[in-house]
């Protein structure tokens, strides 16, 4: 993947090899005055936006890391996806997202702690929070089952800010 824009040479050298950009809505809107010779990408639907709180890249190693808040939309895939931090591995083309992930794919959906996406294989591998498991959820057409006149299942909006669970303490030992 491509960078979303091009850093001109002589402001590359004098960030050298790390790129740290906090994306806030003041920073989206003074970034092309800081690059002024930036160039839109063209990626004719290859593009892929992240969105987060802070994003660094390093030149020397190819990896992009992104953390806090981090929103991913990947529309020639299909994919929608929530974490605390995602990495993405250029020269391995993989994606790597920790911290309360969640990924929607076509209607299906898949949650764990760090699910790494696999893009030419177009494959994720998902591992849970210790002790806990992995949650996927998939559509699965039949055309061999029965007939019914069920309604069509229904794709749950995509919600980028995933529910978070009420903590449930032990009460003190005696109550």
């Amino acid at each position: 993947m491509k960078s979303c824009f091009q850093i001109p040479i002589n402001l590359r050298r004098r960030l050298g090899s790390l790129l740290i950009v906090p994306v806030t809505l003041l920073g989206a809107i003074a970034l092309p005055n800081l690059l002024p010779n930036a160039q839109a990408q063209t990626g004719a639907g290859r593009a892929m936006t992240v969105r987060s709180d802070i994003q660094e890249a390093n030149s020397q190693t190819g990896v992009v890391t992104a953390r806090g808040n981090v929103q991913i939309d990947y529309p020639a895939r299909q994919i929608q996806a929530t974490a605390a931090q995602a990495q993405y591995f250029s020269r391995e083309r993989r994606i790597v997202l920790t911290g309360n992930v969640y990924v929607l794919q076509q209607g299906n959906s898949l949650r764990g702690e760090v699910i790494t996406y696999l893009i030419d294989e177009g494959r994720f591998v998902a591992m849970p929070k210790a002790q806990q498991q992995v949650e996927s959820i998939y559509i699965v057409s039949d055309p061999q089952a029965p007939t019914q006149t069920v309604a069509p299942p229904v794709t749950p909006p995509f919600n980028p800010q995933p529910a978070f669970k009420t903590p449930v303490s032990n009460p003190a030992p005696g109550r």
